[in-house]
């Protein structure tokens, strides 16, 4: 896997840990986040509310057209469905 550039704080006691398995955390951390983060499953985690048109837009493909754009109306407001 790829590393993208991205800053972590990941906080770990050394004395408890050696340093390959401190790496090894970091990568499985790494993949984790790769996997969360993509576009498709961040659709599914979230919902847009749109307080002009008082609408809530739950399709994957809206929510991921409003997500790509560069800056969000006033008034419209990404959720976590969490």
């Amino acid at each position: 896997m790829n590393n993208i550039n991205r800053d972590l704080l990941v906080m770990f006691n050394h004395e408890l840990m050696s340093p390959q398995a401190i790496e090894h955390q970091v990568e499985m951390l790494h993949e984790l986040l790769f996997d969360v983060e993509r576009m498709d499953n961040l659709a599914q985690a979230h919902e847009v509310i749109d307080l002009n048109k008082y609408k809530v837009f739950n399709k994957k493909m809206l929510v991921k057209n409003i997500i790509r754009e560069q800056e969000l109306k006033p008034f419209v407001f990404l959720n976590c469905k969490n």
